[in-house]
């Protein structure tokens, strides 16, 4: 299994992922519109079982696997989760490698879903280089995000149906490791040619921005709120097709996270985690070159301790 990615296997996943992930809301936010002055659809995706789009490639990706090793991956928290549960259903052992830094509530769910939790590291990469040395150690199936192309397929569902609805003109897509992005970008090149699409990162973590630049990985140092798109050293091939998959690469800063955050709180209605405002933080950033367009982003993520939603959501 490669990191390809097809528009046969985006609709394979559609038909084949978990329901409780699949259909989610879409809808243009009036009130959020009005605020930003752009016609604002938002794809939500933390209103499952674990609170993030993960669970569409991971249930994908663990239903392609075949035999019954033991798997290992590393995790800030979300897509974990997402390998807990899909190896919860399929029966199969999963450890996941986290950082000393990494979400406790993220942890916690991990740890309910079934997974063995394992902290290593002080920051996701350090947790991923542990993660990798137990499984060649102990003869296991190493999984990464951003590498294996089910994964993308599956959050590429997530573009499936947004174009259900009436075309946009542009996609802004929070970028990690870049399954989301790959995954959604492989379909609108399909099904919306016309439609841009733009990966967020946050400026704390500007490897993945720095390496679209270059055109090769460049390492960075990763100082962010956003934990669920803090990446210190790309993955290659993940770069290698976003070539194909990706207009522009921009940066968003925490404070415009937080921003972006607070309206969707006060506009929607919705906790949703630094990671997951990304889009709607780079749409408010680019709200006057934006302005009588239609925009959509996905809110990938709303895993949030009680401690961070009074800190971040309350104390306004």
């Amino acid at each position: 299994m490669d990191a390809s990615i097809s528009i046969e296997g985006i609709k394979d996943a559609a038909r084949l992922i978990d329901p409780v992930f699949k259909d989610t809301p879409q809808f243009n936010c009036e009130p959020l519109s009005d605020r930003i002055g752009v016609t604002t659809v938002l794809k939500v995706e933390c209103v499952n079982p674990i609170r993030s789009f993960k669970g569409r490639g991971t249930d994908y990706l663990v239903q392609r696997l075949s035999g019954d090793d033991p798997l290992v991956c590393a995790s800030a928290g979300n897509f974990g989760q997402g390998m807990a549960y899909a190896c919860r259903k399929a029966g199969r052992h999963l450890t996941v490698f986290a950082a000393a830094t990494a979400n406790p509530l993220k942890v916690e769910r991990m740890r309910a879903l079934g997974a063995e939790v394992v902290i290593g590291g002080e920051d996701f990469d350090a947790a991923k280089d542990a993660a990798k040395r137990r499984a060649q150690n102990r003869g296991e199936l190493y999984i990464e995000d951003g590498l294996l192309g089910p994964i993308a397929e599956g959050a590429g569902t997530i573009a499936l149906e947004l174009t259900s609805e009436a075309p946009f003109d542009a996609a802004f897509v929070p970028l990690g490791n870049g399954s989301l992005v790959n995954g959604i970008g492989t379909w609108l090149k399909h099904a919306s040619p016309s439609t841009r699409v733009i990966a967020v990162c946050a400026a704390g973590s500007p490897a993945m921005e720095l390496s679209w630049r270059a055109g090769k990985p460049v390492a960075a140092a990763s100082t962010t709120i956003a934990d669920g798109i803090a990446v210190r050293v790309p993955v290659p091939e993940a770069l290698t097709i976003m070539r194909m998959t990706v207009d522009e690469v921009m940066l968003v800063s925490d404070t415009e996270i937080l921003a972006a955050m607070r309206a969707l709180f006060a506009d929607a209605g919705l906790v949703v985690e630094p990671a997951g405002a990304a889009g709607v933080a780079a749409i408010m950033h680019r709200r006057s070159e934006l302005a009588g367009m239609r925009v959509a982003t996905p809110l990938c993520g709303g895993n949030l301790t009680s401690a961070q939603v009074a800190q971040w959501l309350l104390a306004l």
